[in-house]
């Protein structure tokens, strides 16, 4: 199988060149700088250079694939994002897609494999929810939702199968966000807000990677939530994670407070529950993951000396 995949420099994409090769499957990464050919090239890929919004340059890239996966993000790192700092992961999700899209139609790719998040169905109410729930997306996952329907129109359109992965939150030695949370931490300043019992649907990045792999190679249409097996509490997780670090348990501080120093988008992820499940991708892909909950996860993330530059008492 021949691979396209944009995002290839990425904290997932990397993963996929790894995995793809492995298979043996041949890899084009798509890049922007000399830096992330070398990158995608050491991982044994053949790097691209191209605009992610230019469809005609994709598609001279993508050229003889089967397979095109949009695995590119720029999700803010910070303690209060604004609405703007959404705005170039909003267009990665609609101009990205759309363009990957046409892409995989003038290649004739057989498969494309949208990344996703499962927010975009989470109830209000914090309920359980699953892949035949109704689309309730909020500001932040709205775009996400969009590129959901630009790819499945794209697809419909001109006959390649759609694969859409709804993953969970990700984290792993080399995430940013994970490193956010560590450094945090270490300081005491990554409190639990208000009860601490929203629910939090995980991943791993490398379960997320064998994911997409599965997913591409069987080449099939669908839409499918991609989560390890067992949701944990916001507390619990940052209580654990500060444990493994050895840094001092977290605070606690009322939702109104956190709002105020950290703003609604930070408080609604630590506030909100995203109780779902990946029983129907585990079913179709015969997919389990290496790390099935957090704590088997938070090993990999604690042993890489970047993330624990130093350990508290």
């Amino acid at each position: 199988m021949r691979v396209f995949i944009a995002g290839a420099t990425g904290v997932l994409g990397r993963r996929l060149v790894k995995r793809f090769r492995e298979r043996g499957d041949a890899v084009v990464g798509l890049v922007r700088s000399a830096a992330g050919e070398r990158t995608v090239a050491a991982l044994g890929g053949e790097p691209w250079r191209a605009d992610l919004f230019d469809a005609e340059m994709l598609a001279r890239g993508a050229e003889g694939c089967d397979a095109v996966i949009h695995a590119a993000t720029s999700i803010p790192v910070k303690t209060r994002p604004a609405a703007r700092d959404w705005e170039s992961n909003d267009r990665i999700r609609r101009q990205g897609t759309a363009a990957l899209a046409v892409c995989a139609a003038k290649v004739g790719a057989r498969v494309y494999v949208q990344q996703s998040v499962v927010w975009v169905a989470r109830p209000p109410d914090g309920s359980f929810f699953d892949e035949d729930s109704p689309a309730q997306p909020d500001a932040v996952s709205r775009s996400a939702l969009d590129g959901e329907n630009i790819a499945g129109e794209t697809g419909a359109k001109h006959g390649f199968a759609v694969a859409v992965l709804r993953c969970g939150w990700f984290y792993a030695s080399d995430a940013a966000h994970t490193r956010f949370f560590a450094e945090g931490l270490r300081k005491r300043r990554l409190p639990i807000i208000g009860r601490g019992d929203a629910v939090w649907a995980c991943l791993h990045l490398d379960d997320a990677a064998g994911a997409f792999v599965a997913a591409a190679a069987a080449g099939r249409p669908g839409l499918w939530h991609v989560v390890d097996n067992h949701p944990v509490t916001a507390a619990d997780f940052l209580r654990y994670f500060a444990e493994r670090l050895g840094a001092p348990a977290p605070l606690r501080v009322p939702v109104w407070l956190a709002r105020l120093a950290a703003g609604s988008y930070a408080v609604d992820f630590f506030t909100r529950s995203t109780h779902t499940s990946n029983a129907r991708f585990r079913r179709d892909f015969a997919w389990a993951p290496r790390y099935p909950s957090y704590r088997e996860g938070m090993g990999e993330v604690v042993g890489d000396p970047v993330v624990v530059t130093r350990r508290q008492a």
